[in-house]
């Protein structure tokens, strides 16, 4: 008799996630997680070291949020309580990154085992599964388990706490197999498909509109419905919106898209919202980004409809005057049927107004910060964003990173788009508005699009939050540039206390001058100090065209945005409150 071949866990915990189609693995190795190292290499999937295991988490949130298919976070578990932070930042975006925890030992659990943590309930606020493996044979089973939990309905990050001693201890190879489900092959999630009845009663709104509107939430994104919601708008001249925060959906040179669906950070969204008759969130949540349905962004004078992949998602959507359940894509299908059934006789009036108030939006903002600029007081922040993008093809990636940076630097993003400037793609954070998850977003987008550059314009405080990650770009020799929009401190911060405090006072937000350009030269990198307005884009690309890692530590000054002198100045409920 033949006797079955016998594995660590770890080993078939690697090809139990081999057999799912993971092909990349994020981690800070350690002695919890060798086996499964060891099993990682023996099925040939690639795994990146990394200086943190905050960092190994947000490359993988990166690297999902790029490809949407899930990727693997392995940490030991003192690295767990590390990458926590990285596994709330997946939660906001509902990205289905998959984190896996090597655990102190399972027979002595509850007795003050080495690096004993609950770490499985310390991740389930922030998963939508997490779950000890008991019994390593059943190992394939909770692979399986957490992978199609974090892809189906509304998605997420998943995780798995495998104790050392499962981690090192042999079964069988085929352990499961000859059980249901036979196939372990990666299959797409089901999707809802929306009740005819319902369908219908969305679309005789939306066909008795004159003035609707679009808002793309991340569900489109997670769905890869965006060239749809794209071809929905154009064809039924419908402008389209984007929730802020999340994944960036439309081109923002297409002719459908407007900008974000915030009243501050674009001002035209605030006419728009106020005199549509109908709006309809597709794939999006009605939480504080969205003021929970209120005004000033949705008036009681706008029908408001949520559509929506999943019952969780309708379910957080109570305050919309009608919820549908339906994948994004099969509704956005339907609105084009309507076209060529000939159903929609809605003209262009509407959308070329919010053109036209588009461009008077950019001309404004341009001759404001015109008239903002003082000489020998450093680079305003919009003008950074702008003349960054500048350098930049219609391949490569943006990344953007911080508070005050980040709100001008979508602001520069939309300009960019209404002079047509097309790039590869965009990232940022999510919903929590993390600090520190840039550089390793960017080297996530370089490892997925080799050929293309990636470029990140993050501020001060985000690099010092997260600037180790770089050392990730060195290693894997992924030459990424970053651009450094250097105040001084944590600019956001200190201009609402000053507005809080009185004048010129604020508390705990200055740093000292940090030379970020020579940081990157010592560890092998390219780095410039650019203090003159008109050396940013030569700047940006002399480090692209380096070949190597670079730094372009940009002189600039605080000059409050228009969120945070909206929150600080009037309190409105909107956008981040």
């Amino acid at each position: 008799m033949n006797e079955i071949e016998q594995v660590r866990g770890g080993t078939l915990l690697a090809r139990a996630l081999h057999e799912k189609g993971i092909r990349q693995v994020f981690t800070l190795s350690g002695g919890f997680c060798n086996p499964a190292l060891e099993g990682l290499a023996q099925c040939g999937i690639s795994v990146i070291n990394c200086p943190h295991e905050q960092i190994a988490g947000h490359l993988a949130d990166g690297y999902t949020r790029i490809t949407r298919k899930p990727t693997v976070c392995l940490v030991g578990p003192e690295g767990f309580a590390n990458a926590v932070p990285a596994m709330m930042e997946a939660w906001g975006e509902r990205s289905p990154v998959i984190f896996i925890t090597g655990s102190s030992t399972l027979k002595r659990q509850g007795s003050g085992g080495f690096k004993e943590i609950d770490d499985v309930a310390i991740a389930a606020p922030l998963t939508k599964y997490s779950a000890s493996i008991t019994d390593g044979s059943r190992l394939r089973e909770f692979v399986d388990r957490a992978y199609k939990m974090a892809l189906s309905g509304y998605p997420g990050p998943v995780h798995l706490s495998v104790p050392v001693d499962i981690m090192f201890s042999s079964f069988p190879v085929d352990a499961q197999l000859n059980e249901r489900p036979f196939d372990h092959n990666p299959r797409s999630a089901p999707r809802a498909w929306p009740c005819p009845d319902d369908l219908q009663e969305v679309i005789d709104l939306l066909l008795a509109s004159e003035r609707p509107l679009l808002i793309g939430g991340h569900g489109v994104w997670w769905s890869g419905a965006e060239r749809k919601l794209e071809q929905v708008g154009i064809s039924l001249a419908i402008p389209v919106y984007n929730i802020p925060y999340h994944q960036k959906l439309l081109p923002e040179a297409s002719k459908a898209y407007m900008g974000l669906a915030d009243v501050h950070q674009y001002g035209p969204a605030k006419a728009a919202l106020e005199e549509a008759d109908v709006a309809i969130m597709v794939g999006g949540r009605l939480d504080n980004q969205m003021n929970f349905g209120n005004a000033p962004l949705f008036p009681p004078s706008c029908k408001l409809i949520c559509v929506n992949g999943s019952a969780e998602e309708t379910e957080l959507n109570r305050a919309a005057d009608k919820v549908l359940l339906s994948d994004p894509g099969a509704f956005l299908d339907a609105l084009l049927d309507l076209k060529e059934k000939g159903c929609w006789q809605l003209g262009d009036d509407w959308i070329k107004t919010q053109r036209t108030r588009r461009g008077e939006w950019v001309v404004q903002t341009l001759a404001g910060m015109d008239n903002d600029l003082t000489p020998g007081q450093g680079v305003h922040p919009l003008q950074l964003a702008l003349d960054v993008q500048s350098a930049m093809g219609p391949k490569d990636w943006l990344v953007i990173d911080g508070g005050n940076t980040h709100f001008w630097s979508e602001i520069a993003i939309n300009i960019s788009g209404w002079r047509g400037q097309e790039l590869g793609g965009i990232l940022h954070p999510g919903a929590f508005s993390m600090l520190g998850v840039g550089v390793s977003f960017a080297v996530a987008a370089k490892l997925t699009y080799p050929d293309a550059h990636a470029v990140v314009i993050s501020g001060d405080g985000a690099f010092l939050s997260g600037g180790l990650s770089i050392e990730a770009a060195f290693q894997e020799n992924l030459p990424i540039t970053v651009v450094i929009d250097n105040n001084g401190g944590l600019t956001t911060i200190s201009q609402q206390q000053e507005r809080l405090f009185g004048h010129d006072r604020h508390v705990a937000t200055d740093f000292r001058d940090i030379p970020f350009h020579s940081m990157f030269e010592g560890l092998g990198g390219y780095g410039e100090l650019v203090e003159d307005p008109g050396e940013i884009a030569p700047a940006v690309n002399r480090a692209m065209a380096s070949g190597r890692t670079a730094c372009i530590n940009v002189r600039s000054r605080g000059v409050i945005s228009p969120i945070v002198a909206a929150v600080t100045s009037k309190r409105d409920k909107a956008s981040i409150e």
